[in-house]
């Protein structure tokens, strides 16, 4: 089966029915709001979601006619308009998974369509602007092409405050090679649901970075397949979570062709009464996915009392004639190894703490290969840790 197979093979229950399914690949999926019911909160994939912060998404009469606007800066060779939904250069990739993805798909009346023609290499950053304007609730879809053999860089900036349900669609043609970057640092009155929904070609490269540092409720679902053989996907992400902030990211991988990789890779850092994480890695490796190499991790760090961080990562195997799949999750406080080394050269416990939490985040922050955007985020992660209060009791009397 295919993976837009795997995503959609049940289906309709019904107007007001709430699928169940034992396979994260059985999870319902349509174009059409009625297939896919409005959430109790019960659910396997709303379990860990604050419903009462997010339901007002879940009404598609609810939105405001305009949909969100963007702007784009980048080179001449990367054409940029915004067209209709139904603009037959737009091809469907897979099909939304879950009420806010259904209802942001049939709420949106244009496309932001951002295409690297086939051959083109850019060599600088293409930026995509996403600025909240803090009105009533808004849709909004992206659609990223990369055409055979192109390579290029999309970063996607969303700031401000917003009450914001959003689709972006990623398209990476045969052997293109496509990073995009994900930065959510909204005011932190924002709500921010978003389904990434991606499709690698063969012997494609294709990044997906995911940053989250603002946001009172930000839900970004991410969700992938391959189209051909020997693709290969990898998805970072990071998160700094303050006081009574709830983000929550799902990646998911779904290995339906042979001799394909992957790697999923997120961590996050919490501090701050009632800070919340959610983390839920799903893979599945099909029966026709021969040579599968994948592997999926997260990490998170715990910085003060009164944080919760859930994190569950799933492999599902229908294929014994793979190359390697695993994952790993852990959750934990500072290494007290690391410190005592730090304070053992003379490092004071302030600065020892603040070099592992920045140390932490580096190893992910260095991949993603734009040094204006390395550096800017460390920063911004720095300014979350001094801002949040985890480091207060650490600093000693002010002059």
């Amino acid at each position: 089966m295919t993976a837009s197979e795997a995503m959609s093979r049940a289906h309709s229950h019904g107007a007001g029915t709430q699928a169940t399914y034992s396979s994260r690949a059985d999870r319902p999926s349509s174009f059409n709001p009625a297939d896919i019911a409005v959430p109790k909160g019960r659910e396997e994939d709303w379990r860990f979601t604050p419903m009462k912060r997010i339901n007002f998404l879940f009404d598609e009469e609810s939105y405001r006619s305009d949909n969100l606007p963007v702007s784009v800066v980048g080179p001449d060779s990367v054409k940029f308009e915004v067209v209709s939904p139904e603009d037959e250069r737009l091809d469907r990739i897979l099909a939304p998974g879950d009420r806010t993805a259904v209802v942001s798909w049939v709420a949106a009346n244009e496309v932001n369509l951002i295409d690297i023609p086939a051959h083109t290499v850019v060599d600088e950053p293409v930026y995509v602007n996403i600025a909240g304007d803090g009105g009533d609730t808004q849709s909004q879809r992206v659609y990223i092409r990369a055409g055979e053999g192109a390579e290029a860089t999309v970063v996607m900036n969303h700031t401000g405050d917003t009450k914001l349900n959003q689709t972006v669609e990623i398209d990476a043609a045969d052997y293109s090679k496509l990073t995009v970057v994900s930065l959510q640092e909204w005011e932190d009155t924002a709500t921010h649901a978003s389904n990434h929904r991606m499709r690698a070609g063969k012997e494609t490269e294709l990044r997906h970075i995911v940053v989250t540092l603002g946001g009172s409720l930000v839900r970004l679902a991410a969700d992938t397949e391959f189209a051909s053989p020997r693709g290969n996907i990898e998805m970072l992400g990071l998160y700094f979570v303050d006081a009574g902030q709830h983000f929550e990211h799902r990646p998911y991988i779904a290995h339906t062709e042979p001799y394909c990789y992957s790697r999923v890779t997120y961590k996050g850092a919490l501090q701050g009464e009632g800070a919340h994480s959610v983390w839920v890695g799903d893979c599945l490796i099909g029966e026709k996915a021969d040579g599968t190499d994948t592997y999926e991790l997260n990490r998170n760090l715990v910085l003060t009392e009164g944080t919760r961080a859930d994190s569950v990562p799933n492999l599902e195997i229908e294929n014994g004639e793979i190359e390697g799949a695993g994952h790993a999750s852990a959750t934990g406080r500072f290494d007290d190894e690391q410190l005592f080394y730090l304070m053992s050269r003379g490092v004071s416990e302030y600065d020892a703490r603040r070099l592992v939490v920045l140390g932490f985040f580096a190893e992910l922050v260095n991949q993603i290969g734009i040094e204006s955007v390395q550096d800017h985020l460390m920063e911004a992660i720095e300014e979350e840790l001094e801002a949040g209060g985890s480091m207060e009791k650490l600093a000693g009397p002010t002059a």
